[in-house]
């Protein structure tokens, strides 16, 4: 992995969850080669969603203070601003490509940061939505 890639929510989740078993050791995987290459790129959008889950909706909820430190550890890797143009282009995309408006706003913002992959289980393994391709990281 030498490009930019966008890591959804829910990779972030799987990768800082004590019970993924697997997912996890896949997406630590991810976000470790992400590292080494400095491509790694998330949202605001994708850091508060990382807190609402990994503080409340897994079996094993992580500290609200352990989640801080993970935004972080992670926040070098936001570098845009998501603006009212984000929004707007988010809106077109959930349009467009009959997404949930909240994966337009990850779309979009994947594509203003000029990424080439999305890192995601949520969204169709293989599909290129507005210029981005998405890769499941967890399918065989």
């Amino acid at each position: 992995m030498t490009d930019r890639i966008f890591v959804d929510t829910n990779v972030l989740v799987y990768a800082h969850d004590q019970d993924g078993a697997w997912k996890r050791e896949r997406a630590l995987h991810c976000l470790a080669e992400l590292w080494d290459s400095g491509g790694g790129r998330l949202s605001t959008q994708v850091l508060q969603e990382f807190v609402a889950n990994i503080a409340q909706k897994i079996k094993q909820p992580m500290a609200r203070s352990a989640a801080r430190e993970v935004v972080r550890t992670y926040a070098s890797w936001v570098k845009s601003t998501i603006t009212p143009g984000t929004v707007i282009r988010a809106s077109e995309i959930s349009e467009a490509w009959q997404t949930s408006f909240w994966n337009g706003m990850i779309l979009a913002a994947a594509e203003q940061d000029g990424v080439a992959e999305l890192l995601s289980e949520d969204m169709a393994h293989g599909q290129t939505i507005a210029g981005v391709k998405v890769r499941n990281p967890f399918l065989a």
